[in-house]
């Protein structure tokens, strides 16, 4: 005979044991302001933008845009004064964890901008910053090229110097957003005698010289693409440059710290979503006279992929508050790179395992299984491989020693 299952009555944060109890009231308001926005807004278009190819109508990004204004969570960790929220890194990753609830990369209508724009000028503030956060205008990073992913040591694109600023020449690949910006936050070399400084430059979309070279089509079905960019003798200024000429290389290791902890709680989320999901599905689906949650085959799968996810975001949280700590960025960087690799490559086992769980239903792109198991698939590639996040974590080892590794 099958039991009766009853659902639960919806709880808050707040009310639950499942956060850390150093959590103060602020952050578990911001997380439950995400968590509201997540369920009532974005999932509930989940199917939609699947359906559409993850391009959703012009209105309806409005109104995700507008309602995420209104919650307060738009330019999450950019200062107040510039537009932003003022996050700590802890209530930012609470914020990716409800994002990582969601498929089809919904959250990325909020208004936002990447990191390095707090190094701006008042000037490029005023003009890219504040209206990306008013969900005005929209930027992309390009820093990957053909030959140059993992290692950004091999970045060959240049910025020659002129009497009137500089000369970019590059080609850039997976430019996440570049089909839709309006502005490039690009990396070049720029040449100074036998030096190569690493930089970082402004370049507006419709400048001379920028054009899209390719735009394939990914695995999965997000809002927006990932093209190949070239820019070909775009004449910048002096005024074009952020955080300064040479800056380039310390301010991509910031940003690629935060993208890879942004990946690793959204991939907290996901097993989550995961879970709940299919948990719900196996205690109410009967074969053979028995619930298949009682077979071991399907439950202790789910099993071990709680307890990933509980590890995994305890890390993910441990590592944002050591960085709001102001503990040795480096010590943070290694360890970023450690919570990405861990929750990464949890979060493929556990979309696998459910899709698995769910059967033949597991395979319709009406499952969240299903979409989360194309989507999770490239959190173990882009803002470095699994491979290259094991080389970091065993530098770390080497270089911080273990014990500032493991504690």
């Amino acid at each position: 005979m099958a039991m009766e299952v009853k659902s639960s009555p919806p709880v808050t944060l707040a009310a639950t044991d499942a956060v850390p109890p150093d959590l103060d009231e602020a952050a578990l308001d911001i997380a439950e302001r995400a968590r509201r926005f997540a369920e009532n807004v974005l999932m509930p278009l989940e199917e939609e933008a699947e359906q559409r190819g993850g391009r959703l109508p012009d209105d309806v990004v409005d109104d995700i845009k507008r309602q995420a204004i209104d919650a307060r969570l738009n330019g999450g960790m950019h200062a107040p004064e510039h537009g932003g929220q003022g996050w700590t890194r802890l209530e930012w990753a609470l914020v990716e964890e409800q994002y990582g609830r969601t498929t089809n990369a919904l959250h990325w209508h909020v208004p936002n901008a990447y990191n390095v724009w707090a190094h701006a000028s008042p000037e490029q503030v005023d003009r890219y910053l504040r209206p990306a956060l008013r969900g005005e205008l929209k930027d992309a990073y390009a820093v990957t090229e053909r030959d140059a992913g993992s290692d950004p040591s091999a970045i060959t694109a240049t910025a020659e110097q002129t009497s009137d600023g500089f000369r970019l020449d590059a080609e850039k690949w997976f430019v996440t957003a570049g089909d839709v910006a309006s502005v490039y936050v690009v990396m070049a070399n720029v040449i100074d005698s036998a030096e190569r400084l690493p930089t970082l430059f402004v370049v507006d979309r419709d400048r001379p010289g920028v054009e899209i070279a390719d735009d394939p089509a990914y695995t999965h079905n997000y809002p927006e693409g990932h093209p190949t960019v070239s820019f070909r003798n775009v004449e910048l200024s002096a005024d074009d440059v952020i955080g300064g000429v040479g800056a380039g290389e310390e301010l991509q290791r910031s940003w690629f710290t935060e993208e890879r902890l942004g990946i690793a709680a959204r991939c907290g989320g996901a097993m989550w979503r995961l879970l709940d999901e299919t948990v719900g599905w196996a205690v109410a689906r009967e074969q053979g006279g028995a619930r298949i949650f009682d077979h071991q085959g399907v439950s202790f799968p789910l099993a071990d992929s709680a307890a990933d996810a509980a590890a995994g975001r305890l890390l993910t949280l441990t590592v944002a508050s050591l960085a709001d700590a102001g503990a040795d960025p480096k010590v943070v960087h290694h360890k970023a790179s450690m919570a990405k690799l861990f929750t990464s490559e949890a979060a493929w086992r556990c979309a696998d395992r459910c899709v698995q769980a769910f059967g033949g239903r597991g395979y319709r792109r009406s499952n969240v299984a299903e979409r989360m198991l194309r989507e999770l698939r490239v959190d173990r590639i882009w803002e470095g491989t699994s491979e290259i996040q094991r080389l970091i974590v065993a530098r770390g080892l080497e270089r911080r020693g273990v014990e500032r590794m493991l504690h």
